[in-house]
């Protein structure tokens, strides 16, 4: 993850450890998915076995609301920033099993569309 990413997602998880128990939930219902980041090529191997797949978003709201299984985030840095064809598909996937899924740029829009949800 480039650092203006890590550092908006930061801050939206230092928002949500205060702003969850607003919303009557623990804080470890909202989580990381730690896709991204430089590996050697035995620990990308390894991983690989074990089931990391590229494009997966970076945060996953483990809670359903009325019309869906949960929310997954995708971060990008709050100017510029794209999608990839890899995420794109995973976004696409998820959607159509029944998640809500969003691409945010900037913690602030993350954080909007997580009150949205939560609504």
């Amino acid at each position: 993850m480039k650092q203006l990413e890590h550092t908006e997602q930061v801050n939206l998880m230092q928002w949500w450890a205060l702003a969850c128990h607003g919303f009557g939930l623990h804080e470890n219902t909202l989580f990381a998915i730690p896709n991204g980041g430089a590996r050697n090529a035995i620990t990308g191997m390894n991983l690989k076995r074990e089931g990391v797949r590229a494009g997966v978003p970076d945060l996953f709201l483990a809670w359903a609301n009325r019309q869906y299984g949960g929310l997954f985030i995708e971060m990008k840095k709050s100017k510029g920033g794209r999608v990839s064809d890899a995420q794109k598909l995973y976004l696409d996937l998820l959607a159509e099993s029944g998640y809500k899924v969003a691409v945010c740029h900037g913690w602030l829009e993350a954080k909007a569309s997580i009150e949205a949800y939560l609504k």
